[in-house]
Parts: structure tokens; C-alpha cells; sequence
């Protein structure tokens, strides 16, 4: 075993303290969640709770507004990450045939995107045209998919062998068969890896909620939060979660960010472990 030397304690001290950079802000937010109403302190900084409480959850977690908002983000993500997957697996898979007509036309519409795109003012006309303004389809059909989606999905089913699926048609499949039965098992690394992404990305939308949304009954979570965390003061906060007295904003402020940030939490350690080696295949090959 090698003798650590001090550049190398210096490398991990250094590292020790970036953590604790990024680590400590988490710490305080999920301290301050827990601080009795009763007990906090304002412009006090410390890392764990003097009295325990968990008032401000309850808080939340009774008024109309969270819960509502709550339920939207849930369906937007779970119905847009279903929807996302469908349409990029099956358009990255049709583009890898050559043979498929309007290969060519397809293949260049998804390469040319890659480096030009309508804007945001062009997509509000589409969205708004198409009567679904103020609607969950919104936010789930203007991020149907994205061309790096598509790109890196495609190199991914370029790398599997094509003598596996030339073995499949001997056997007698099609290309549904082969697609369903040979192509999605062995692509669950890049399924896996896009699922987190297409969750994270519908999960944590504000912006095109923000331009789409504008009836506050039809907010997703991360709007909500915002108003909290930004826009709400010391007495409009209760009005903001549409409860009446509301415990010390900052505690109510704090466990609005835990919330929104828990579910992620709870999904990514299931799907890590294909994190890096899908992205990596599908950015290596093809």
C-alpha cells in the first residue's frame, strides 16, 4: 500500500471541504424543517434543531394548494416520463434502419435540431394554438423528447450486435417481436439512465410552467415552492398555502424544499447503478 504523502492529504482535505460546501446547505435546510415553530430563531445558524417538531410538515402537508399542486407534478411526471420513453426509444429504434423510407429525411430532422431550435416565443404559439394553455399536456407534449434524447438512445441501440437480431428474424420474429423482446431487455442500462433523466427534468419544470400555467389552482410544485421560498412574506404566507396561521415562514420555507426534493431522493439510488454505464455506452458508440 502506497504511504500517503501531504499532497495527498492535502488533495483530500481539499476535498474534505468542498463537500462539506455543498453537504452543509442540505444539513441546515432539513435542521431548520425540523426546528419547533415555537423555538426557531431567525438569522440563526445551526445544524441541528434545539426542539424537534414536525408542525411545519403538518402544516403543508394539510392546506389545498400544496397537495394539489403535489398531485400535478406526480401525474405530469409519471404520465410524461411514460410518454417520453415511448417515443424516444421507438424513434431512436426506427432510426438506426437504413432501410426504413424517409430514413435520410428523419435522420436529418433530428441532426439539424441538434443545433437550431424555434425559440420559446414560436412553441408558446404552438402550445397556445392547440388550445392547451393552462392544461397538464402543456408541460408533457412540448418536452415529448429532444434530439440529444434521441441521439444518444440511437448510438446506444447501434452498439448491440446486429447478428442478434438477424438471428431473431431466422427464428421467424418481426420487428415488433425483435424490438420488444431483444432490443428493450438488453437496453435496460439506457432505459434505466433516460428514465431519471426524463423523471428529474418533468419533476423539477418551472419554466415552462411559469409561461404555460397561469391559473394558480393548476400550479405544479416547483411554482409553488417558488412562491413560497421567493415571493411570499411573513403574512402573506399563509394566504400563499392557502391556510390560515401559518408557523414562522422560514420553517414552513424549508420543509416546502424537503418535499420537493424527497421523491427524487427516494427514486435515484434504484437507478444509479445503470447511471453511468448507460450514458457512457450510448456516448461512446455509434
Amino acid at each position: 500500500m502506497k504511504k500517503m504523502t501531504a499532497s495527498d492529504y492535502g488533495i483530500y482535505g481539499c476535498i474534505g471541504v468542498i463537500s462539506l460546501l455543498f453537504v452543509l446547505p442540505f444539513i441546515y435546510v432539513l435542521s431548520v424543517s425540523f426546528t419547533d415553530p415555537k423555538s426557531y430563531m431567525p438569522f440563526t445558524f445551526y445544524l441541528i434543531p434545539k426542539q424537534w417538531s414536525l408542525e411545519s410538515y403538518r402544516y403543508i402537508l394539510s392546506t389545498h394548494s400544496f397537495l394539489n399542486s403535489f398531485k400535478s407534478t406526480l401525474y405530469i411526471t409519471v404520465v410524461g416520463t411514460f410518454l417520453n420513453l415511448v417515443f424516444t426509444l421507438t424513434f431512436a429504434y426506427g432510426i438506426t434502419k437504413t432501410r426504413v423510407p424517409g430514413f435520410k429525411l428523419f435522420h436529418t430532422m433530428v441532426i439539424v435540431t441538434l443545433f437550431f431550435s424555434a425559440g420559446t416565443i414560436p412553441t408558446f404559439l404552438v402550445v397556445k394554438n392547440l388550445h392547451l394553455l393552462n392544461t397538464r399536456w402543456a408541460l408533457i407534449l412540448s418536452a415529448l423528447t429532444s434530439a440529444w434524447d434521441i441521439v444518444v438512445v440511437r448510438s446506444f441501440f447501434l452498439s448491440i450486435p446486429a447478428t442478434m437480431e438477424e438471428s431473431a428474424r431466422i427464428d421467424g420474429c418481426n420487428d415488433l417481436d425483435i424490438f420488444f423482446r431483444i432490443i428493450l431487455p438488453l437496453s435496460m442500462p439506457v432505459i434505466a439512465t433516460f428514465t431519471l433523466f426524463f423523471t428529474v427534468r418533468h419533476w423539477n419544470t418551472y419554466f415552462n410552467a411559469l409561461i404555460y400555467i397561469s391559473d394558480t389552482s393548476k400550479w405544479t410544485l416547483q411554482l409553488m415552492v417558488k412562491q413560497l421560498v421567493i415571493d411570499s412574506d411573513a403574512s402573506g404566507i399563509g394566504q400563499a398555502m392557502g391556510g390560515d396561521a401559518a408557523p414562522p415562514q422560514e420553517t414552513v420555507r424549508m420543509a416546502s424544499v424537503v418535499l420537493s426534493m424527497l421523491p427524487i431522493m427516494c427514486v435515484y439510488p434504484f437507478l444509479q447503478k445503470h447511471f453511468a454505464k448507460g450514458v457512457m455506452i450510448g456516448s461512446i458508440k455509434g
